[in-house]
């Protein structure tokens, strides 16, 4: 299988009229799904109505286009709202441009360079944290048309947010309120009685439709927004040397988030419908779906797990469905568009609070609280904290940082350095109950024995190695170190230095295969000397006999 062709391509052979039909039937209904929650997410993300539209039609043609996935269905998610208010509020749309490009380009890079099975290794607790964060994030900045509130000033920040809600609390609309919770309502209730309809779009059509005969007064996307519905061309912004310096660590917060929500988002799928996806075909889709979704004046997209559920449950199972997806969208954007401006403010808010609602894993989070480490627990809730008081750039980067500090201190933990125990030789053996058999050690040699990865965190441990008057050779087993870095290796040039000054010679025993590797390639195998490196510390202890004698 090669990792770098589209699984497009692998799925045209032995394409059938029947699997086309499927398709064509499940991106109409996933464009459907998407028609709402794609407006609601360019207004929560501080953009136009029309700008969510134009990234689920560019970047979600682009990504099934090239994607390594086959179900994968792609277009603007919650996981960016945030972080594009703060762009876009700092650097206007021309600074979301660079930072999608920016990103897009981070990601294509990413896919090249094979980081598709990397992107593991981000922490569950920081991914949780910040997932979780985000989704407290949304609601809050949706409180304000929800209850139709009525804001002194713009706040960006979301403790901004909270205070400004507090204080012009006394400015609610009872209407607004209303339409919210019927719209609310019917997003909670209505899934319960189908699941052929989406919800999201019931509740846009049953809002309008009270504003509309009710005459209530209710703020619309009409009211705050001018909606055009021509297909938008290329735009190229002015870049800068000092914008692409100030947006680089949001550039990079977008690739990240991207890369791990569409790779998760393929893994579901993969369970869903027993494929397996390419991650770093997908990575690299992502990066030309972004691309593209900027220079049309869209927003960052990447997979979305929902849409892209709804997908296989609808019988796609081949990119061809999220390029009919997109495809049905621009037939959407150029016709029914202008229409947009009467969905109420209020049922917006309302279908992104069940956004959030859905996105959280609250349960997750409360079980982690509950029943994970301290250490673990501290990285979650500073990744939830900064995420919500600051912003998302801060909280990963610190929430990274500390994982990755808490991981050494893990390591160091389990990196020990123990001198053997020497018994008598009248002592019978059932003494020592950690041993199969005791070995017979020479009387001028002493044993250390290592155990746990040798690498700058340790470092000091091996300091515990020291060697008594009189002794000839020591001996230091490394069966149990499975990897070392350079401090480590400066730590075993230091030892050999000591003894060498004292006539001691130095025998290593059982080194692994990448200590090893390391030894010989910074010329410590040459210093120590080749017939000093054992297979095992029986032959260790032998040849220190022999040095004995």
């Amino acid at each position: 299988m090669n990792q770098f062709v589209p699984k497009l391509f692998d799925c045209m052979k032995g394409y059938s009229k029947e699997q086309f039909v499927k398709d064509v039937i499940a991106g109409i209904i996933v464009a459907i799904i998407a028609l709402p929650l794609s407006i609601a997410l360019a207004l929560a993300s501080g953009v136009g109505p029309e700008q969510g539209i134009y990234t689920a039609i560019f970047a979600g043609f682009v990504i099934s286009f090239l994607g390594g996935s086959r179900v994968q269905i792609a277009g603007p998610t919650a996981a960016f709202a945030t972080i594009v208010a703060g762009i876009v509020a700092e650097h206007q749309m021309e600074g979301l441009v660079v930072a999608t490009v920016m990103a897009g380009i981070l990601l294509i890079i990413m896919g090249l360079l094979k980081f598709g099975n990397l992107i593991r290794f981000i922490p569950y607790t920081i991914t949780s944290g910040f997932t979780f964060g985000i989704a407290v994030t949304i609601v809050i900045g949706q409180v304000k048309d929800f209850l139709g509130l009525t804001f002194t000033y713009s706040p960006v920040e979301t403790i901004d947010k909270v205070k400004e809600c507090v204080t012009c609390i006394g400015t609610i609309q009872v209407q607004a309120l209303i339409v919210g919770l019927v719209s609310l309502a019917i997003l909670i209730v209505f899934p319960k009685v189908t699941e052929k309809i989406p919800p999201s779009l019931i509740a846009v059509i049953v809002a309008i439709l009270m504003v509309k005969l009710l005459h209530m007064n209710v703020k619309t996307i009409g009211d705050l927004y001018t909606i055009s519905n021509k297909v938008p061309g290329i735009s190229m912004p002015k870049i800068s040397l000092g914008m692409i310096r100030d947006l680089f660590p949001d550039a990079l917060t977008i690739a990240v988030l991207a890369g791990i929500e569409s790779l998760l988002s393929c893994v579901v799928s993969d369970g869903m419908i027993g494929s397996r996806h390419k991650p770093n075909m997908e990575l690299v889709a992502q990066g030309a779906g972004n691309i593209v979704s900027a220079l049309f004046g869209g927003i960052p997209a990447t997979g979305a797990i929902a849409r892209t559920a709804a997908n296989v449950k609808n019988g796609g199972r081949t990119p061809v469905a999220g390029m009919v997806h997109s495809v049905t969208l621009l037939l959407v954007l150029v016709v029914l568009m202008p229409y947009a401006a009467w969905i109420p403010m209020p049922a917006i808010a309302a279908i992104l609070f069940m956004v959030a609602y859905n996105m959280s894993g609250w349960r997750e989070f409360v079980k982690l609280v509950r029943k994970s480490p301290k250490s673990d627990v501290a990285v979650l809730l500073v990744t939830f904290v900064l995420t919500v008081v600051f912003d998302l750039v801060v909280a990963i980067e610190v929430g990274i940082v500390l994982a990755a500090l808490l991981f050494l201190k893990r390591m160091s933990d389990v990196t020990a350095v123990k001198s053997w125990k020497y018994l008598g030789s009248e002592i019978d053996e059932n003494n020592d109950p950690d041993k199969i058999s005791l070995k017979v050690v020479p009387k001028h040699t002493l044993v250390y024995e290592i155990i746990g990865p040798m690498f700058f965190a340790a470092a000091d441990k091996f300091l515990e190695i020291s060697a008594e008057p009189g002794i000839k050779v020591v001996i230091i087993r490394m069966r149990g170190v499975p990897a070392m870095d350079v401090t480590a290796l400066r730590s075993l040039t230091n030892i050999h230095e000591i003894c060498k000054k004292k006539g001691i010679t130095l025998v290593l025993s059982h080194v692994q295969e990448q200590p090893r590797a390391m030894m010989e390639k910074a010329g410590f195998v040459e210093l120590v000397g080749e017939e000093n490196f054992c297979a095992n510390i029986d032959a260790a202890l032998a040849h220190a006999a022999e040095i004995d004698r």
